[in-house]
């Protein structure tokens, strides 16, 4: 991760007692400092990695619309459903059943918590969100047990092939996930066409001028995509996809 050689070369120049090397060490840690803090830099890649948004005009309609979970958060009181980053894979999910190009909503995700304290999957969280705006319990199938992109893959397939055989499905999830997603759903043998919903990438018409301004959230997105990549290969890798 950036941070983490930002870091490196800042101690190893305080470490070493060679006054060339510690200047050199500075240098090259501002300069890398300015590449990574870069909004037009990391902006570019991301909008190579994400998937673009597909119009809704030229969206066929599907009979079950999968959603990938990893966007909700635990809080007390645990009377309503919080959000995290990617909340969009939530809303257009729902934006897709009211305008009828999906008939069913199937959210796919479990608890993660080591400490025992979240009694609800995030699926379910996810569930209680679509009762709350009026979707009918009938249109919603919960899968509340996968705990990665993989098992994602794996236990949605196995209720498809068990209970929707032949069901066309949409596969919903966040655009820079999209990728590693739509591959592991292939590899189970599902097919299902992806639908971004969740951009960490800008149209440089909307960042202008602060496009060359250095700017903090640079480094966190150089993190989202660095992880997400990692994680494409790992997956590749073993054979995930």
């Amino acid at each position: 991760m950036p941070i983490f050689w930002l870091f490196g070369f800042l101690i190893f120049a305080l470490w070493t007692k060679n006054e060339k090397k510690r200047k050199n060490l500075l240098r090259i840690t501002f300069i890398l400092l300015l590449f990574f803090t870069n909004p037009f830099i990391i902006n570019s890649l991301l909008l190579l990695w994400e998937i673009p948004p597909m119009p809704l005009k030229d969206l066929k309609k599907h009979e079950i619309g999968i959603v990938l979970t990893g966007i909700t958060r635990f809080r007390e009181p645990n009377d309503r459903t919080y959000f995290d980053t990617g909340a969009d894979r939530i809303y257009h999910a729902l934006l897709l059943y009211k305008k009828k190009k999906i008939d069913k909503i199937l959210i796919t995700g479990g608890n993660v918590d080591i400490f025992g304290k979240i009694k609800k999957s995030e699926a379910e969280r996810l569930k209680d969100f679509l009762l709350d705006a009026n979707v009918p319990e009938t249109d919603i199938i919960l899968e509340n047990q996968a705990r990665n992109t993989r098992e994602n893959a794996k236990n949605t397939a196995e209720i498809i092939q068990k209970k929707y055989q032949n069901a066309s499905c949409l596969l919903i999830t966040s655009a820079f996930h999209l990728r590693r997603s739509q591959g592991c759903f292939q590899k189970i043998g599902l097919r299902t066409t992806p639908f971004s919903a969740g951009f960490y990438a800008q149209d440089f018409s909307e960042t202008g001028f602060y496009s060359i301004i250095p700017s903090e959230k640079s480094l966190f997105l150089w993190y989202v995509l660095t992880h997400e990549i990692l994680g494409y290969i790992t997956y590749w890798g073993i054979g995930y996809l």
